[in-house]
């Protein structure tokens, strides 16, 4: 197999215990301690009150905290869009979904993937220099050249999509409950159609299933023992390295064997809490054994709670979104209000970034592309526009002045997917549409479209409970900067090179390692 810009060999020898894809490092460029390694966490639903750090009531992520009081803490830092594959498509590319064509999530059975045309992350870094790994949630198509291994990673292991999107023996915690998977010749039990029963969860290391269904019970330790691994392997190999780290927490299904080890019977959801914690720290550790002085990790989210799974989901602290609860339906994940788009951040660099500070900036997901492209020396790639700014101010230089406009994209609560209807502007924000998602009781807040728009000010109402009075003097003085903003990114959208995706799905590219066994069974 032949990858662009690395010279690649298949070879019979073990590198975490699988076919490993070796690298020939007779590569020319720079010596690694002229650019740093970066590690990048992304958490799953997690809510930005979940995070200690962030004056949470329960103290479940001591590790997390620790590395805040060891770096830089952000409370105003925002997933750039509020579901899974469009958060993690503009992670990766720096580029809002109307850009890089991912508006809504890719299915168990999707053909395709993020686009083709567009540049990752990891694919600028390799041609850096760098070798890359990705483990954990991919969500961004495994179909063909949609699968990691193609995207620009060296080291592939994970889950291609969430893992509640397939049937396991080990279903864990999920709301509502989940069958595990048939056996045999017994048909499927897909009795609640939030469940995901006829097809095995697979766990793949690079192009190749090797269990499915995963033993989600397991899954924590198999993630942390890979990335220690590769952080060991890379770190020797004299070549600058990317980790970029999926994790399946706080996602729901939670598993099942964490309450047996937890002291006073603690719930579900902080029993899981603490054990993604765990996990962090070994991977902290292992960066600081091994690269502390020279690696940048940043820690983050996707987007906030997942409201409907009650309580198997976080806490989005004091960002309520109240107006939009009082008229039904959830304010958190899928939806633009702060509980669904402020996630916690932290960043940590010992040298580098100062310890122990807390950053007010407006900050993104969005800002990890072009912040790690400059950081490593790298150019970004040439004929797109991007929405990310580099925070190498913000990071090292004591800015708090990070971006004035951020521009949150509906993800399936209200309005059209991808479509750019909530503005932020400094410590207003508006929205031309509003509507919740699915809340714990079942209910869905109606679709509204706001024309002139509700405005809140933050500084004043995080809880975002009450709008601007439309006469008022400060709301008159608003609107007109937000609709120039608004204006201004889609005149620009318009004339950028946008991609599409391609939606289509196909019952063949199901990732399956044995259409002859029910829900397609392997051994590891």
């Amino acid at each position: 197999m032949a990858w662009p810009f690395l010279k690649v060999l298949l070879v019979g020898a073990s590198f975490l215990g699988c076919l490993y894809p070796l690298v020939d490092f007779s590569f020319s460029g720079e010596k690694r301690d002229q650019k740093p390694n970066f590690v990048i966490i992304l958490a799953d639903d997690m809510g930005w009150g979940d995070l200690g750090a962030n004056w949470a009531e329960t103290k479940d992520t001591a590790n997390l905290d620790k590395m805040a009081a060891e770096g830089m803490r952000f409370v105003d830092f925002h997933a750039a869009a509020s579901t899974c594959s469009p958060s993690r498509a503009a992670l990766l590319t720096g580029r809002l979904g109307l850009r890089n064509g991912v508006p809504r999530n890719f299915a168990v059975s999707s053909v395709g993937g993020l686009p083709l045309n567009e540049t990752t992350l990891a694919e600028v870094l390799r041609r850096a220099g760098y070798v890359t790994a990705l483990i954990g949630k991919w969500h961004l198509g495994h179909h063909g050249s949609y699968h990691p291994n193609f995207r620009g990673f060296d080291y592939y292991f994970g889950i291609p999509y969430s893992h509640d999107m397939g049937c396991t023996d080990t279903p864990g915690y999920n709301h509502p409950p989940c069958p595990a998977c048939p056996r045999g010749g017994r048909p499927s039990r897909n009795l609640e159609k939030d469940c995901y029963s006829d097809v095995a969860l697979p766990l793949y290391e690079n192009l190749n299933i090797v269990e499915q269904p995963v033993n989600l019970s397991g899954l924590a330790q198999k993630y942390a023992e890979k990335a220690t691994q590769f952080i060991q392997w890379a770190s020797a190999s004299g070549r600058p390295f990317l980790l970029y780290m999926g994790l399946a927490h706080m996602h729901v299904p939670l598993s099942r064997n964490l309450l047996s080890a937890e002291p006073g019977g603690r719930r579900p959801y902080s029993a899981a809490l603490r054990e993604m914690d765990s996990l962090v720290g070994r991977i902290k550790d292992k960066v600081d054994l091994t690269a502390k002085n020279n690696t940048f990790l940043w820690f983050t989210g996707d987007n906030g709670p997942w409201a409907q799974k009650c309580e198997l989901a976080g806490s989005v602290g004091p960002f309520t979104g109240s107006w939009q609860t009082r008229q039904g339906g959830s304010s958190a994940k899928q939806a633009t209000w702060e509980g669904g788009h402020r996630v916690p951040a932290l960043a940590y660099w010992p040298g580098r970034v100062p310890v122990n500070v807390t950053s007010t900036a407006l900050l993104s997901v969005l800002d990890i592309f072009p912040t790690v492209v400059a950081l490593a020396g790298a150019s970004l790639p040439q004929g797109r526009h991007f929405d990310g700014l580099d925070a190498s101010e913000v990071l090292f230089g004591g800015a708090q002045a990070g971006h004035r406009v951020l521009f949150h994209p509906n993800s399936g609560a209200a309005g059209e997917d991808g479509a750019l209807q909530t503005v932020r502007l400094e410590r207003y924000k508006a929205f031309f549409v509003t509507g919740g998602a699915r809340a714990c009781d079942g209910s869905v807040g109606p679709e509204w479209r706001h024309e002139p728009p509700l405005i809140f000010n933050l500084d004043d109402d995080v809880a975002e409970a009450a709008p601007l009075e439309p006469g008022s003097a400060e709301y008159q003085r608003v609107l007109p900067e937000v609709r120039a903003a608004l204006s201004g990114v889609l005149e620009d959208i318009a004339g950028d090179n946008v991609s599409r995706a391609d939606y289509g799905q196909d019952p063949s590219a199901t990732p399956c390692c044995n259409a002859h066994q029910t829900a397609c069974r392997c051994h590891a």
